[in-house]
């Protein structure tokens, strides 16, 4: 098996490329969803959060509100952490349990995890190697300003809260330059698969 991690700035297109991986026979584990996995009602981490941070954050059906709770913890790191150190833990826990039903299954599996923030937390020791999708950080701005229908200021200091690409770049062990059309990015996915599969059968199992 080869475990990696897929990585990109925001407004990159990085769940683009991974869904290219996933038809070309990658399995995928989405850490954003592992994260509001495990804070599902009644879960240990639901709790945790409710306990520390009280009902207000809840909507009527018991569910965290996610816009309640990102509001209290922005600006406010001692917060912002004890939210971490509650969910982070049960992520890994997750994503752990989910490699090891895809190994028992397929022993020769790539599995990409799809980390947002992979070089902000140092992760890059939880992986076999690590991919980056980019683009220019000017295109990110644009892209996320048709996205999320931001201001220009608005998308800049989104932006500005990441680890700036060109430092990701030097962290990881491929680069995928999404700028280009979609024939051209699916062109060198599938370079990348091919790659892979070559790493994977050359692994000691």
């Amino acid at each position: 098996m080869l475990n990696v991690g897929l990585t990109g700035g925001i407004a990159c297109g990085k769940s683009t490329v991974a869904q290219m991986f996933v038809r070309l026979g990658g399995h995928l584990i989405d850490f954003d969803k592992l994260a509001h996995e495990v804070q599902k009602p009644d879960w240990p981490a639901w709790q945790d959060v409710v306990n520390y941070f009280g009902r207000e954050i809840l909507r009527p059906d018991q569910n965290i509100d996610r816009n309640k709770l990102a509001a209290v913890v922005f600006n406010q790191p001692d917060k912002l952490q004890k939210l971490n150190d509650i969910i982070h833990p049960r992520v890994y826990e997750a994503w752990r349990s989910r490699l090891e039903k895809i190994k028992k299954h397929h022993p020769h599996a790539i599995v990409f995890a799809d980390v947002p923030l992979l070089f902000e937390g140092r992760m890059q020791h939880l992986f076999d190697l690590t991919i980056l999708v980019m683009v220019a950080p000017e295109e990110q701005v644009n892209r996320l300003m048709n996205r999320s229908d931001l201001c220009r200021a608005e998308a800049e200091l989104r932006l500005s809260c990441q680890m700036p690409i060109h430092d990701k770049m030097n962290l990881a062990d491929i680069v995928i330059d999404n700028q280009c059309v979609v024939e051209e990015t699916e062109k060198k996915v599938t370079e990348v698969w091919q790659n892979l599969l070559e790493r994977e059968k050359h692994q000691k199992h």
